[in-house]
């Protein structure tokens, strides 16, 4: 059975269902503006948070720049030095690139200093683990301290990271503090083809050395990894 169509037209009104009314702009910047007091004190408008956003980077802009141009090392800082090391540049870096940053910052600081043809003292702590501790101990740091690479000394005193360099380098500074070192001619070490380390020429790398009266014995010429510092390298730096 079919009913029949009206043509009675119903009418629904949801009495529940809120109602919003934007007369103009003014109402939108009046809601999602942040006042402390309900209200400015003057009746003048309070800023839009698009104005508010731009003045709180305009200050973040002006903290990060006068930052920059503070002093690249601390009193204690300066005060840190490596005997020894006052005709050369000593880079404690690392060659790894587990960590991408660390790796590109290394990289950066050593063709910057690379640049100026002086007598650089390479330590990559990678290869050898004994440079790390070392590390840690002229800056009097523990073993378990977290420690950032690279760290650079300038004729033995003590610069800072790869943000220091990268700002020293920027204003000019940077080539003042090498100005005195000797000049070296640019090339690749025909020893250690440039990686500074060599096998060891007691044990040949295996860490192991024999004699007939005690047998094998751990070698104490070279690192964990079998390996002693060039001697042409390391000779022409001092």
């Amino acid at each position: 059975m079919w009913l029949r169509r009206s043509n009675t037209t119903l009418r629904v009104h949801n009495a529940s269902s809120p109602k919003f009314v934007c007369s103009s702009f003014k109402d939108i910047h009046a809601l999602i503006a942040e006042d402390d007091g309900g209200g400015s004190k003057d009746g003048l408008d309070s800023p839009s948070i698009c104005h508010r956003t731009h003045a709180v980077k305009t200050l973040l802009r002006t903290l990060s720049s006068s930052s920059a141009t503070t002093a690249p090392f601390s009193r204690n800082d300066s005060q840190i030095w490596i005997p020894g090391a006052e005709k050369t540049v000593v880079v404690y870096f690392t060659s790894l690139r587990v960590v991408r940053r660390t790796f590109d910052d290394c990289a950066a600081v050593r063709s910057i200093l690379r640049a100026f043809r002086i007598p650089i003292d390479e330590r990559d702590v990678s290869i050898d683990s004994g440079f790390m501790a070392e590390l840690q101990r002229i800056l009097g740091l523990s073993q378990k301290s977290a420690l950032t690479l690279p760290r650079v000394f300038i004729c033995g005193r003590y610069i800072g990271g790869a943000d220091e360099i990268r700002r020293l380098h920027e204003c000019g500074e940077l080539k003042k503090l090498v100005e005195g070192l000797p000049s070296v001619n640019p090339g690749t070490c025909e020893v250690c083809n440039g990686y500074a380390f060599i096998l060891c020429q007691d044990c040949n790398g295996s860490r192991k050395c024999y004699s007939h009266k005690s047998g094998f014995r751990s070698c104490t010429s070279c690192n964990e990894n079998g390996l002693i510092r060039c001697p042409s390298c390391f000779s022409s730096q001092f």
